[in-house]
């Protein structure tokens, strides 16, 4: 039992209008339900714009690699024309060499020279022309990631700057039930507030129903007789001997 804390105190008095003991921690409650809710949107609207800007990064890594495919490709391409222009002057050389040769021997060697270098063209140009097959859909691969990133970049920064506002809305609506709040404290007498804050620290929600007029709906323990009883006579504070939460009776 939380405190030996079973309050029937305050009995009223023979034909005073029913006033409920428990109705003014109900309402704190209500009121403080609300400030938990708002509370926990001011802590999720940094999370939500880390995740939104989580999914731009993920985009741009694609696109990165996207253009680094395409790097690769004009590099292939770049190299297979560099090698092929170097051995068409190699055989420039070689053929202005071979006009002033004398054996016919030199002649023919200067030619097996010459027929080797362009089998050698033959591949680099077939490798340029891979690489140019393979350079038209990694330019296209990436220009529809960098088009989605656009889209998407516009989504985020319209959903960015309405989080932005509705985090000044929430934290102004905060302030004002917070305000409220206070008014509502006023209500509750400081024993029922020390026993109601205490507990707020430790468990949510702090009032609950008693159900079927025997179970804590925090809990699920079924209480004594006796406990349902005091809570049913609504005749002051009475709280779960399990749970410590404070129980009322619709």
């Amino acid at each position: 039992m939380q405190d030996n804390f079973l309050i029937s105190l305050h009995i009223r008095p023979e034909g005073c209008a029913f006033v409920s003991f428990i109705q003014p921690l109900r309402d704190l409650q209500e009121v403080d339900g609300r400030i938990r809710e708002l509370e926990q949107e001011i802590l999720d609207i940094p999370e939500r714009k880390k995740q939104e800007g989580a999914r731009l990064n993920s985009l741009k890594k694609e696109l990165e690699i996207a253009h680094n495919q395409v790097t690769a490709v004009q590099s292939r391409i770049d190299a297979a024309e560099l090698e092929s222009q170097s051995c068409r002057e190699k055989i420039n050389d070689l053929k202005k060499n071979q006009a002033v040769l004398k054996t016919n021997k030199e002649f023919q060697m200067y030619n097996r020279e010459i027929k080797k270098i362009e089998e050698d063209i033959a591949n680099f140009d077939a490798r340029e022309l891979a690489a140019m097959d393979d350079l038209i859909p990694a330019k296209a691969k990436s220009a529809e990631i960098e088009g989605r990133l656009h889209r998407e970049q516009a989504v985020v920064d319209e959903f960015i700057t309405e989080l932005d506002q509705r985090l000044v809305e929430v934290e102004q609506v905060l302030e004002e039930t917070r305000k409220e709040r206070a008014e509502v404290a006023k209500s509750v007498d400081s024993r029922k507030m020390l026993y109601y804050e205490r507990l707020r620290a430790k468990r949510w929600p702090v009032v609950v129903e008693l159900v079927d007029g025997t179970v804590c709906s925090g809990c699920n323990l079924v209480q004594p007789p006796s406990v349902a009883q005091m809570v049913r006579r609504d005749q002051g504070v009475v709280v779960c001997t399990m749970c410590g939460r404070i129980l009322y009776m619709d």
